[in-house]
């Protein structure tokens, strides 16, 4: 079996992911995961599953849409095709809210604040 050629590798962040992923319930975590992969392993990805976040330096949203459930994951490129995971939340209004595209922005600057 041939091993699947992987365009880019995603990582989380210290536990902010995680801790957004532990509250979903088996079907949202399935779609995620299954997301995940589609964003590794396609050369061009769909802004249906992963959209540069207007109006920020960098940052770009994970889509996850499990029925009528919207979820959204922010993260960031680090090295061309490392995905790093930021935090997440359940989509409840058209906008997305500002706190978390805030809490999103410094989760990455701590990243890059941590790397050097």
């Amino acid at each position: 079996m041939s091993e699947v050629k992987k365009f880019r590798t995603i990582v989380s962040y210290k536990d902010y992911f995680e801790a957004f992923l532990m509250k979903q319930r088996q079907k949202v975590r399935e779609k995620i995961v299954w997301t995940f992969l589609l964003i590794e392993e396609m050369q061009q990805v769909p802004d249906t599953y992963l959209k540069h976040l207007e109006g920020t330096e960098g940052l770009y949203e994970i889509r996850i849409q499990l029925g009528t459930d919207i979820f959204r994951i922010f993260c960031f490129f680090d090295a061309g095709k490392l995905v790093v995971l930021a935090n997440g939340f359940q989509k409840k209004s058209q906008k997305t809210p500002k706190k978390e595209i805030d809490k999103a922005l410094k989760i990455m600057e701590e990243y890059y604040e941590n790397k050097k």
